[in-house]
């Protein structure tokens, strides 16, 4: 996917991206995640577990020309956990990691 700047912000989008697919089906993606992925061009599990949650944070954080909250980066470590591993764990679980602790 072609990266276009900037892009709305996908919270502040009134109706996010609904759709129900195996990304959706993952224990931390709801709709605005599951749009973040859309944004992104990532339309498949097997699409997100070659990811890395650093460089998707960053290349969101640009598209959408705007810094997203630092949980965001929490929940792509949860997602591309999910989808190496098949363990769901909650995305605070990933927290300390980023933090450095």
């Amino acid at each position: 996917m072609t990266e276009q700047q900037p892009h709305k912000h996908p919270h502040e989008i009134r109706r996010p991206y609904k759709v129900k697919d195996e990304l959706s089906a993952l224990m931390n993606v709801g709709p605005m995640t599951r749009n973040d992925f859309r944004i992104l061009g990532i339309e498949s599990v097997e699409q997100l577990a070659q990811q890395n949650a650093d460089e998707l944070y960053d290349r969101l954080n640009r598209l959408c020309g705007i810094r997203l909250a630092p949980c965001q980066h929490d929940v792509f470590a949860a997602t591309i956990h999910q989808a190496k591993s098949g363990e769901a764990l909650a995305w605070w679980t990933f927290s300390k990691a980023r933090k450095g602790q």
